[in-house]
């Protein structure tokens, strides 16, 4: 068994993170790793516990039971971020059946986490962030800006040749991220930034 198997179901109690299915003498529920789609690259537990139903309606949108995910009612307490992710991702996907949205506006996560649930969500055409050169933009890519830029309601200029680590997604604009300019957080335009590498 793997060290990550392992952590998870000391974690979870050795029951699946999402409905709390556990293996009995009559049933098994095929408990397994589910790696969060996704996944920012600075997270170091992406990972969650899960049965065999959870896991494949996840990963198959149409085999999706409305039904199965009212456990979300108890498991969106988690206090494991990775778990929460899951919970919010399935809970907007099942929106249109109205009751999770109750559930949504009661769920708290902090910042990082809720950035980190709405990457994973693609309402409507997927969006896809691309810099000048058509270099597709990750979150906790690292950038350097092209040219001096204004900051909008500032008197902030960002300098070309600023490096920005770090950056996350405007998750509905493909043309705008975000980053720090000093202490600043700013809206970034996808043109006019230039991804690098992790070593410069």
């Amino acid at each position: 068994m793997s060290d990550l198997r392992k952590q998870l179901e000391d974690r979870s109690g050795n029951s699946c993170e999402l409905c709390a299915a556990t293996d009995t003498l009559e049933v098994k529920v095929n408990l397994d790793t589910y790696q969060v789609p996704d996944s920012p690259k600075n997270v170091k537990e992406t990972a969650i516990l899960a049965c065999e139903t959870c896991r494949t309606q996840l990963e198959d949108e149409s085999l999706v039971d409305s039904n199965h995910w009212r456990a979300l009612n108890d498991s969106m307490w988690s206090p494991v971020p990775a778990v929460q992710v899951v919970v919010y991702r399935m809970l907007d996907q099942l929106r249109p059946h109205g009751w999770p949205v109750d559930l949504i506006d009661m769920m708290y996560l902090e910042d990082s986490t809720k950035q980190w649930a709405e990457d994973g969500i693609h309402r409507g055409p997927k969006i896809i962030h691309k810099d000048v050169n058509g270099n597709i933009l990750q979150r906790g890519d690292s950038i350097v800006i092209i040219k001096d830029l204004p900051v909008k309601g500032s008197s902030l200029i960002a300098k070309r040749g600023t490096a920005v680590r770090n950056i996350s997604l405007v998750h509905d604009n493909a043309n705008q991220i975000e980053g720090k300019v000093g202490p600043t957080q700013v809206v970034l335009l996808t043109q006019f930034v230039k991804k690098t590498s992790k070593e410069d």
